[in-house]
């Protein structure tokens, strides 16, 4: 198949239709983006001329000001936009309530540590927050009521950069000169637990003298309910080399860290990387494409990891148009088409894509019909769509447009396909069955935390 024929058929992914919009950034005003709570943040004048706030799902924006007191380096509310903390200085976060009958004059909290440089800071519950230093951690405690930071735990360590997993409430440090060994913690109910500490193998080139690891090579996305770090390993294509890689390293609650699945590109160049429905999304700027790779459809296995190469060729993302900027006037135009894969986009976890420039966010969706056309193989397709939300209306006109008489299959492959629906259908039975069997037992004992299976399917 060539790329063409199969972009006649379609796109297999599409920004969402309706994008949260904002003012887009200029020299009075700075864009912000908050990857736990999901939002944006839009500040004009350093807060003095306003401060507009807009998530995905509510689309009620929150709008307030603030006295200018510098330059905004980071901005984040807690959640449920209780607290509002500000970071203007590499020494402090002022916090300002946003909670009724407390009042909103502003309470601050120094890093600890002398002479370190906050990097950042991360909310990781409603109450609880943890600066990252390059020295360190400090995990503290909010007292909105008193206006006032509590101290509940620190750790020094040399720190490069930082990210943060706000699904998991897990925080990565990179370490070492090379920056390559990561140090990964967890958060929960204001306990800061350390996990065992791992090494990111970096490519050895005698040119390049030592690699050094960068955020830009490096996400944290969960896939199939697990947490993944995901390193973009680029590579000069050689006889013995297709290019660049994503290595998918298994990050265990407890337990050691594991190099599990290796994401095959084949080219070479500039990328970004979203997650979409358990799916890894590889964006490549030169060629204005985008690859899919499902780590749960069958691969090779090398007795250590398991190799996978894209599931569809690389195709565009579905071209989509916006309205035209200016003055209301000329808004009444016909919109315009958005510019894929522009160099002012930036990619946000799991599946954000922003353009600040413009001051749009979207979703990034998977659209599956399609697929049916591209993946040819029908059980492949089929394990393919199993795993996807929504699927249930696309495996219909599959099984249908195979009983039908224009595309019949044959009887091996109808086999195969209805082998599969049969065994995810038994699987959520037997589960469903073990949850009441639990529920039954559990009645008796007082426990029922286990929730019941969902018919996804």
């Amino acid at each position: 198949w060539s790329r063409r024929s199969a972009m006649a058929l379609g796109h297999h992914l599409a920004l969402c239709r309706s994008p949260v919009t904002f003012e887009k950034v200029s020299a009075l005003n700075s864009v912000f983006f908050d990857e736990t709570n999901k939002q944006v943040f839009a500040v004009r004048s350093g807060g003095a001329t306003g401060v507009v706030a807009k998530g995905l799902d509510d689309k009620a924006s929150i709008s307030f000001r603030m006295e200018d007191k510098g330059e905004v380096k980071c901005i984040k509310f807690s959640f449920g936009n209780k607290i509002l903390a500000v970071q203007r200085t590499p020494k402090a976060v002022d916090f300002i309530n946003f909670i009724p009958d407390l009042p909103q004059t502003e309470y601050s909290q120094e890093c600890k540590t002398k002479n370190a440089n906050m990097l950042g800071f991360c909310w990781t519950s409603t109450s609880e927050i943890v600066f990252i230093t390059d020295q360190g951690i400090e995990f503290y405690q909010v007292l909105p009521d008193k206006r006032a930071l509590k101290q509940l735990k620190t750790h020094s360590i040399n720190v490069n950069w930082y990210m943060y997993c706000p699904e998991t409430a897990v925080l990565l440090l990179s370490t070492t000169v090379q920056g390559n060994v990561l140090q990964p913690f967890t958060f929960r109910s204001g306990t800061m637990t350390k996990m065992p500490k791992f090494e990111i193998e970096l490519p050895t080139s005698p040119k390049s003298g030592n690699p050094i690891l960068s955020d830009r090579d490096i996400i944290m996305a969960t896939v199939y309910g697990q947490l993944y770090v995901l390193y973009l390993k680029h590579q000069p294509r050689a006889p013995n080399n297709p290019g660049a890689e994503v290595i998918m390293y298994y990050l265990p609650r407890e337990g050691q860290c594991k190099k599990m699945h290796i994401l095959k590109l084949n080219t070479v160049g500039k990328f970004a990387l979203n997650v979409v429905d358990n799916l890894v999304v590889v964006h490549h700027q030169s060629s204005q494409t985008s690859m899919i790779f499902d780590i749960k459809l069958r691969a090779e296995f090398d007795g250590v990891v398991t190799i996978h190469q894209q599931v569809l060729l690389p195709l565009s993302i579905q071209p989509c148009k916006i309205p035209r900027a200016g003055p209301a006037a000329v808004t009444t135009q016909s919109p315009i088409p958005c510019e894929l894969y522009s160099s002012s986009w930036s990619v946000f976890q799991p599946d954000i894509i922003i353009n600040a420039s413009e001051g749009y966010l979207w979703c990034l969706q998977i659209t599956l019909q399609p697929i049916v056309h591209m993946l040819h193989d029908r059980g492949r397709l089929m394990d393919f769509l199993l795993q996807r939300k929504d699927c249930k209306m696309v495996i219909l006109s599959v099984c249908s447009d195979m009983l039908g008489a224009t595309e019949r299959a044959s009887l091996p492959v109808i086999a195969t396909v209805f082998d599969k629906l049969n065994q995810v259908y038994k699987e959520y039975l037997e589960a469903d069955q073990n949850y009441i069997l639990a529920m039954e037992s559990g009645a008796s004992r007082g426990s029922s935390t286990q929730k019941r299976p969902v018919r996804t399917q």
